[in-house]
């Protein structure tokens, strides 16, 4: 028996990372003590494609990824996209339903922008303070992720799963005198290791079957 079968990977929609654990921390070295994250309001968007050749995947990651943060003293914003490409393992190759248990490899990369708005009255009081803007408008960055996780067909070409993935090594440049803090598609660079998750959506698409082999007595 001889079987070739090309597939593809399609995210509808994608639920919301595990954010909870990407809430910023204060940064001490951050705009020099001149605010203090209290508050975190995201909203993004994830597509992954995935073509399956025997049990290696290769896999593209796009998204989007916005946030909104109030502070003690002002209010943090950034917006950006990023891309991932790796490859994973799928550890169930004789499973009929193709039904995925993977281990990956990830490399991200991320461009956004950043500002803050602060009002700084520690040397100020009963002065009214400083009010102070700073802004990144072109920041780049990269890091590296370890993934895994778990596809199971539903019924049809729907497919539920999730991937829960460890990021570290991250690397951003362009900042100024705002030092990149949130970087989309990772987190807070100065958090390393960080970890993600994903609730995921898929449709399969199979672009090519390869009938099997009979030999004729």
């Amino acid at each position: 028996m001889c079987k070739y079968f090309f597939s593809l990977f399609l995210v509808f929609a994608c639920a919301t990372s595990s954010f909870g654990q990407e809430k910023p921390a204060t940064r001490a070295d951050t705009l020099k003590n001149k605010y203090f994250p209290m508050d975190n309001a995201f909203k993004g968007w994830e597509v992954n494609f995935d073509t399956d050749f025997s049990r290696y995947y290769f896999t593209v990651d796009y998204g989007y990824w916005a946030t909104n943060q109030l502070l003690g003293n002002g209010n943090y914003q950034n917006a950006g996209n990023y891309l991932r490409v790796g490859a994973d393992i799928n550890f169930l190759l004789k499973d009929p339903d193709k039904n995925m248990f993977f281990i990956g490899l990830r490399y991200g990369l991320s461009s956004f922008n950043e500002s803050v708005q602060y009002k700084n009255s520690t040397f100020y009081t009963g002065f009214g303070g400083i009010v102070g803007n700073e802004t990144n408008s072109s920041v780049s960055g990269n890091w590296v992720e370890v993934t895994s996780g778990l596809r199971v067909k539903i019924v049809g070409g729907f497919w539920m799963g999730y991937t829960a993935r460890i990021k570290f090594a991250p690397s951003a440049s362009g900042g100024g005198a705002l030092q990149p803090y949130d970087m989309p598609g990772y987190g807070i660079i100065s958090e390393t290791p960080y970890w993600g998750f994903n609730y995921q959506l898929f449709w399969r698409f199979a672009w090519r079957e390869t009938p099997n082999l009979r030999v004729k007595n």
